[in-house]
């Protein structure tokens, strides 16, 4: 043990840095608690067993296996600062020993349905097209601009996924007095109703609804759940927009949708990342692109730093967690998102 009582935080945040997530002064806080040793996901199974046996807590989610979380013998938590929960840790074994594993990714709600809107308006309006009209001297006045327009106001709008992005989407659509009807399969369906919204079958939420906002996770069960048959139920010039995870939609599918003019669509996900230069999606009509920003805002990750130590302090107070989201035993090893490779 060493002679610093301050307890021990092993930090591997990729694709994060302590400096992206921690504010200045929450780094100097962040130092002046806790001893930090920076390692990564390769290196830290090599970490001698002193070092392993003190850690306290982990900022980020490296690979465990067996043997190295046997010799984290004083691990309280694993704070994923990536925002995706992955299956790269024995999780009942992690369980067994009471050890919290904890996410952020709630701080990207805010950012990533303000961009979700965002979107549904563009798709509405034709905000881009008519800019890049105006910019070549192409662009159409008045009601001759607006021959494909529609109101979001008063529209039937679906969402596919209700946790803290779907309850973050809900929240900046509500001005705009929509319809919202709600497929999520683990939300029970009293839930979504005290929360205002209508519980409604995929089918349903696909073929009525005036726009469709994917915000779903990846799981074991629902890669590609979103396809042909549900595009093709879709009213003419819906419009879908998909701000979670690519692998939740057979893209080939939706890319042949749009090419076909029967609906419109927007993503800041795709399959690979980034994408090809020469994919179809770059030059395709009707389609919105992000490059996977929508959460990423500077003020979201320092946000994320907050939460982190406010959380570690409860922790070292014998309190649990309260401002990061727990792995659920019951899910966790069922998520199947991609890491992010970039910020």
């Amino acid at each position: 043990m060493s002679e610093d009582s301050r307890p021990l935080v092993l930090s591997s945040p990729l694709p994060r840095t302590l400096d992206l997530i921690f504010s200045p002064e929450n780094l100097k806080r962040l130092h002046d608690r806790y001893r930090v040793i920076e390692t990564t996901d390769e290196a830290l199974p090599g970490l001698p067993d002193a070092i392993l046996e003190e850690a306290r807590y982990i900022i980020g989610q490296p690979p465990l296996s067996e043997e190295t979380l046997a010799r984290l013998k004083s691990l309280k938590s694993v704070l994923n600062v990536e925002s995706n929960l992955l299956n790269n840790m024995p999780y009942d074994t992690v369980f067994a020993r009471g050890i919290h594993v904890l996410t952020t990714g709630q701080v990207f709600a805010l950012p990533v349905a303000e961009l979700g809107l965002a979107m549904a308006l563009n798709l509405a309006r034709g905000v881009i097209d008519a800019d890049l009209d105006f910019r070549t001297g192409r662009e159409l006045w008045g009601g001759d601009g607006n021959q494909k327009a529609r109101l979001l106001t008063g529209a039937e709008i679906g969402i596919i996924g209700y946790g803290d992005l779907g309850k973050a989407l809900h929240r900046v659509l509500t001005g705009f007095r929509p319809q919202i009807r709600v497929y999520d399969p683990w939300i029970p369906d009293a839930v979504l109703r005290d929360a205002g919204v209508e519980p409604a079958d995929l089918a349903t939420v696909m073929a009525a609804s005036d726009f469709v906002f994917v915000v779903a996770a990846v799981t074991s069960e629902n890669r590609a759940f979103l396809g042909e048959k549900g595009f093709s139920s879709m009213r003419p010039r819906a419009a879908f927009i998909l701000l979670s995870r690519a692998d939740v939609v057979d893209f080939d599918a939706l890319l042949k949708a749009v090419a076909s003019g029967r609906i419109v669509a927007a993503s800041d996900v795709w399959p690979e990342e980034p994408l090809p230069a020469d994919h179809p999606v770059r030059q395709m009509p009707g389609f919105v692109r992000s490059a996977h920003r929508a959460g990423a805002l500077d003020v979201a990750f320092k946000k994320m730093g907050e939460m982190v130590l406010d959380d570690m302090e409860f922790m070292d107070k014998g309190l649990p967690p309260v401002r990061l989201r727990r792995a659920e035993r019951e899910t966790v090893a069922r998520m199947r998102s991609k890491p992010v490779s970039v910020n």
